[in-house]
């Protein structure tokens, strides 16, 4: 449930957007904690009633528009942090909604985000796989969303070290290593897929779960 803005908040926030300083951390640290604290309930709100907003208008659009809608909306909306800052644990994997509300994330939440936002749109899990890859001028792991358009295809990267939603073909400086998805999950060497060990898979359910709780996910449709 999306907490109520006051009236102040709603004008300080058209201040802000008119000044194209949204989400400006000097603007915000320079402001005394109690406007801190409003302005940033403010900004989460405001972020999530965005996304809302994209996933509802965007769902009869083709799936490469929402592709880039997606992409856009995420990379634009959520500032890079380790998982350390955000969360206090070494590795946390974030609902698209906790992403949001707080504004930061790591890799793996960006790209777990665009993940349960194309999926709420419509484009069928099974095109989509969260990939592991070793960015290679950065010498560390990262974690990219790569969308497959058939199955003879090459899929398309969507990240957050390059905004462009490219072919695998054209990312030289990524090299992947395994992906997954619900069905899941894939070595990079081959297309099958291969048996989950039981720690991951109960790690991807419970991500699921929360993100269902919280609303990131819609409940799978009763037959």
């Amino acid at each position: 449930m999306l907490r109520h803005t006051p009236l102040a908040a709603h004008r300080l926030l058209r201040c802000l957007l008119a000044s194209c300083c949204l989400f400006s951390p000097v603007l915000v640290a320079d402001a005394p904690a109690t406007q801190r604290s409003a302005l940033s309930a403010a900004l989460s709100d405001t972020r999530l009633a965005s996304w809302l907003n994209l996933l509802d208008h965007s769902a009869q659009d083709e799936e490469r528009v929402q592709l880039e809608r997606v992409n856009h909306f995420i990379n634009r909306s959520v500032s890079f942090v380790s998982d350390q800052q955000a969360w206090g644990a070494e590795d946390y994997w974030a609902t698209p909604a906790q992403t949001l509300s707080l504004g930061q994330g790591d890799c793996e939440d960006f790209a777990i985000a665009k993940y349960f936002s194309l999926v709420r749109m419509g484009v069928p899990s099974e095109k989509l796989r969260l990939t592991f890859v070793k960015a290679l001028k950065q010498n560390q792991a990262h974690m990219v969303l790569a969308y497959y358009p058939s199955a003879s295809e090459q899929p398309l990267i969507l990240d957050n070290l390059d905004p462009r939603i490219r072919p695998a073909s054209e990312r030289g400086d990524l090299l992947p290593v395994y992906s997954f998805n619900n069905h899941g999950v894939f070595l990079a060497k081959t297309p099958q897929r291969v048996s989950q060990p039981p720690e991951f898979l109960a790690r991807w359910n419970e991500l699921s779960e929360r993100a269902l709780a919280d609303g990131s996910a819609a409940p799978s449709p009763q037959g």
